[in-house]
This record gives structure tokens, C-alpha cells and sequence, in this order.
């Protein structure tokens, strides 16, 4: 009986991790499998492939270590915060964004991590004390290509490019408020198109981060697959390229 149970929980154990994951490399990364290990899905709109937080997380931290998500969609950051064993704070304005996360974050697993959510604002994140968190690791909307709600106050996600930014600038500097000295803080994010021409939101975003106080550690391209939107603009008679990447700003403090 007792060797039944250890196989049984050997499955599960597996079925928690990625079986064909490995550190990346290099400044470019690329994920055509998605990830769908422990409660990861794509069925949350715009939500990021679990091997990128699973990258930078093992990078940047240590076990043990607070993580903050500010903007933690559906959970997936806080997801691989548990199954490697660190601590974390997840935030989002739309309260039903939470209740999505706490429900993707129960499953066991053998660790012994603290995993707090919140609804709140990254613009303003009172509840954390400063340099509390080790690492920052997280992935905003893109202005309001997706929106994410249907009238929050203070939801970006409803925002124009400028109004967007003038937010962003709020949310560098709280980062830069509760982040410890000498650690890490990881951004994804897009450009955006406006009448067929590129909008560089990832580097105005970025800039946002080094006024705040940060500086640059690394700037990683991720390629972008699975974009519901791509199919529609294939058929259209475009004279312009299909942004087919993201960046991943790392800034150290």
C-alpha cells in the first residue's frame, strides 16, 4: 500500500511540472508548446506562457523570497511562485480576475509557500511595506488592446497610449518603492499599432522603469505565438509587418 501511494504521488508530482523545460540562454526566447502543466491554461485572454515567469523566477530568486505580481491576471506567475517554492503578493484591480486566481492556485504540492491576492492598484500598493519584495515579476495590459474590464476605475487596460503611460510611470515607481535594493524586477510587454503605424510602447513603458530609479539588466525578445488577432490581419491587404514579438525588461535597483 505504501508503494502504491508513492507511485501515485510520483504521477502526481509530474503532472505539476513541465517535462521539456530548460533555463534559457539567451535574449531571445521562443515558446510554440504554451505550457500546460498544474492549472496553466491559455483560456484566460492575454495571459503569459508559464515558462516565461518559470524562467525568470529560478534567475532571479531564490526559495523562500517574496514575488510580486501587480498585475496577476488569472495567476500564473503565483502558480510557478508555488510549485518552485517562493513566496508571493498578487494584485489585480478586477476583482473577478482574483477569484480566477485563487481558484487556478488550489492544488497541492509539496512546498510550504505564503501566497497572498489581492484587488487593488499597482499604482498604489500601500499594503506593502518598502523594500519588502526580492523580485517583481509581472506582465501589464498593452494599453487597451485587451480590456479587461468593463469600467474599473484605475483599470488600464481601458486606457489610450498616453493616459496609459501617465499610469505606467505611477506603477514604475511603486515597483521601485517595495523592491529590496539590488534586486530584479521583470516586465512584459508589446508594442501596439494606430492607423497601421507602430506605437513603441515597450520602450516607453522601459523609460517609464529607468525615471523611476532602475537601470537596465537585460532586454529579452520573446517571439509571440497563438495571437488571436493574427488570423484576421493575415486576410487583410496590409502594407505593414505583423508584430509577431514582446519584450521582457529586466531592471535592476
Amino acid at each position: 500500500m505504501g508503494s502504491l501511494s508513492k507511485i501515485i504521488k510520483e504521477a502526481w508530482l509530474i503532472i505539476l511540472q513541465p517535462n521539456n523545460f530548460h533555463m534559457e540562454p539567451t535574449t531571445v526566447w521562443s515558446f510554440s508548446d504554451r505550457g500546460s502543466w498544474a492549472t496553466h491554461s491559455g483560456s484566460y485572454r492575454g495571459n503569459w506562457s508559464p515558462y516565461v515567469p518559470r524562467n525568470l523566477i529560478l534567475r532571479y530568486s531564490n526559495p523562500g523570497d517574496w514575488v510580486l505580481d501587480q498585475f496577476m491576471g488569472s495567476g500564473t506567475t503565483l502558480v510557478e511562485v508555488k510549485l518552485l517554492n517562493r513566496n508571493a503578493v498578487g494584485v489585480d484591480i478586477n476583482p473577478q480576475s482574483v477569484s480566477i486566481a485563487e481558484t487556478n492556485l488550489k492544488f497541492q504540492c509539496d512546498t510550504n509557500s505564503k501566497i497572498f491576492t489581492r484587488n487593488g492598484n499597482a499604482t498604489d500598493l500601500y499594503f506593502i511595506k518598502d523594500s519588502g519584495i526580492d523580485f517583481i515579476c509581472t506582465h501589464p495590459p498593452y494599453a487597451n488592446i485587451i480590456k479587461y474590464s468593463k469600467g474599473i476605475e484605475g483599470d488600464i487596460s481601458l486606457l489610450e497610449v498616453e493616459d496609459f503611460v501617465c499610469e505606467i510611470k505611477k506603477v514604475a515607481k511603486e515597483s521601485f518603492r517595495v523592491l529590496k535594493k539590488g534586486k530584479k524586477c521583470a516586465v512584459m510587454i508589446g508594442d501596439v499599432r494606430k492607423y497601421g503605424k507602430v506605437i513603441p510602447l515597450g520602450f516607453r513603458m522601459m523609460e517609464c522603469f529607468l525615471q523611476a530609479g532602475f537601470v537596465n539588466q537585460e532586454i529579452i525578445i520573446k517571439e509571440q505565438y497563438n495571437c488571436r488577432s493574427a488570423d484576421y490581419w493575415e486576410k487583410q491587404n496590409n502594407n505593414f509587418l505583423l508584430l509577431a514579438h514582446e519584450y521582457i525588461f529586466v531592471f535592476h535597483k
